[in-house]
């Protein structure tokens, strides 16, 4: 009897052998509404285009915020005019994108130089659990220069928003590339 109980609980345990898998990896279905852009409609020392379905937050000194209601994010816009102090705008810029450099993963510079319209500046990606994902800064190099910075209202957690921020990286490389000075 006690061999066969023996028997029994050996068969139970190794009969049911089956391979364990890993899950197939899968994607998010996000749609977002086709890109229609509009005409900055404040006055500022500087215009450009943004995304129609965006609210504009007018704020004082020149300074904006455009929010994205369904996304629950908004780029930060910061203005200061350029009274011989451009050095220590771009450091205080780069100074801020470093700051994340804790817990980014990795910070991505990509340059802009458009001598036509006097619009010089940088990008930067920020990978990993930052607070900001993209981070920007643009200048005429003699009177004007803009900040921007794109935050989302959450907790950062990098791999579920990267989709809205490369939906919305493309919206800030399009101010960027229709900006111009008043």
């Amino acid at each position: 009897m006690r061999n066969i109980l023996i028997l029994f609980i050996l068969a139970t345990f190794t009969s049911c052998n089956t391979d364990i898998l890993p899950k197939p990896k899968a994607y998010l279905s996000l749609e977002y509404p086709k890109k229609e852009y509009t005409n900055l409609a404040l006055e500022r020392p500087y215009y450009f285009e943004v995304l129609k379905n965006t609210k504009i937050i007018d704020e004082k000194n020149n300074w904006l915020k455009i929010i994205y209601p369904n996304i629950k994010a908004s780029i930060d816009i910061t203005y200061r005019p350029v009274e011989n102090n451009l050095n220590e705008l771009l450091t205080e810029a780069e100074k801020l994108v470093f700051k994340h450099a804790v817990k980014a993963e990795q910070i991505i510079p990509k340059d802009f130089l458009n001598p036509k319209k006097r619009v010089y500046g940088s990008l930067y990606e920020i990978t990993g659990n930052a607070a900001s994902q993209i981070q920007f800064h643009v200048t005429d190099s003699t009177h004007n220069f803009i900040k921007g910075s794109l935050y989302f209202y959450a907790k950062p957690n990098y791999d579920s928003i990267l989709p809205a921020v490369d939906y919305i990286k493309k919206d800030i490389l399009h101010i960027i590339e229709t900006l111009e000075w008043q």
